[in-house]
């Protein structure tokens, strides 16, 4: 039964309807699927009360993994409602910090990011396979392995599964800015805020400063399961000078590998030594490839495709080998990133290229 006391973020405001459609039903409940390219993995898209959505927000927050990383999303710059679907928001993360000290950070400001309709956030911790985000779209969403758990955690706050739950990508709707509403309008929850404080291009620059985020792109975006990451730690705790990496979180070595790519490209500024190293990162990542089974295989190989793609396109002089038989693995003769070397070179490493008689063979 649709729920006549559902209130939407002031940030949302659904188109009026024709005059003889039915009358829109939002309602509290949630949609569950497989997540995308994981077999044990799952999608929560969730429809809460913006009354009540604070409240889960904090129930929550004591259930997930303890120690996670913010997520902030914002544009940049105000954009008119018939535009800002082709806009791109900026994209903030904070370092891994106590989830509870995350919360306790950003309580303030929850009004203000779940009303704000330019604003999304969320909580996340990539080695367990977790995210939990309020889009901007004002839908909850969540990724998780433990999908019963989970819909335990739904259930105790009073919101169920509902196979046709409609929401706001559904129909019509503009977004708002808190500033496109009078004052004594507003939730009480945002009276005796300033002007400055309700503009989400200050409340999300502070919250930045406060959590010392740092913006990351949204082009290279990919999800492994709490499984795959156990997999791919087995695999690197074989290896005596891999092992160290083995606890991390295995996203962010490949967020590291397209970090290097996308400095090559713009011109590397490192020396040679900080060159050897990136491509050594590839060498892990490929050690991993060769050593777990297809399906996680076939999906690593595909989130670092587009990657290795831009790399071999910026390597020149493909006849010279940047690694030596004497040093390394004959297998390792055959991976292309040791095949040349980038043509965007900066100043130290075009002087150690030299002195090692690079252009000289």
């Amino acid at each position: 039964m649709p729920d006549n006391s559902f209130k939407l973020p002031l940030g949302l405001r659904i188109w009026p309807q024709e005059p003889l459609t039915k009358k829109l039903a939002f309602t509290e409940g949630y949609v569950l699927s497989p997540l995308e390219n994981t077999n044990d993995s799952h999608r929560f898209s969730i429809m809460v009360s913006t009354d009540r959505l604070l409240q889960l927000i904090r129930t929550l927050g004591k259930k997930i993994p303890a120690e996670t990383f913010f997520i902030l999303e914002f544009y940049q710059n105000e954009q008119p409602a018939e535009t800002t679907e082709n806009a791109s928001p900026a994209i903030y993360y904070s370092p891994y910090m106590e989830t509870a000290d995350i919360i306790t950070c950003i309580t303030p400001y929850l009004p203000r990011l779940i009303h704000d309709g330019f604003v999304g956030f969320g909580l996340a911790n990539n080695r367990e396979g977790f995210e939990l985000f309020y889009s901007e779209e004002k839908v909850l969403t969540c990724f998780t392995g433990n999908h019963l758990r989970f819909t335990d955690l739904l259930a105790k706050q009073r919101i169920f599964h509902r196979p046709d739950l409609l929401f706001p990508t559904d129909v019509g709707h503009d977004h708002l800015s808190l500033l496109c509403y009078p004052h004594d309008s507003l939730p009480a929850s945002l009276h005796g805020l300033s002007e400055n404080d309700l503009d989400y291009a200050f409340f999300c620059a502070e919250l930045t400063e406060i959590l010392d985020m740092y913006p990351v792109e949204d082009d290279f975006s990919f999800f492994l399961s709490k499984r795959e990451q156990d997999q791919i730690q087995t695999r690197l705790a074989e290896h005596p000078e891999y092992a160290e990496y083995a606890e991390e979180d295995f996203g962010g070595l490949l967020l590291d590998w397209n970090d290097f790519v996308d400095e090559c490209a713009a011109a590397f500024q490192g020396d040679l030594w900080e060159y050897r190293q990136g491509l050594k990162l590839r060498d892990l990542i490929e050690y991993v490839i060769e050593g777990v089974a297809s399906p996680l295989k076939n999906k690593i190989r595909e989130i670092v495709a587009e990657t290795d793609k831009n790399l071999q396109q910026n390597l020149v002089d493909h006849r010279k080998r940047l690694d030596f038989p004497s040093e390394t693995p004959a297998a390792r003769n055959e991976h292309f990133w040791y095949q040349g070397i980038v043509r965007n070179q900066g100043a130290p490493l075009r002087r150690d290229l030299i002195r090692q008689g690079w252009y000289n063979r």
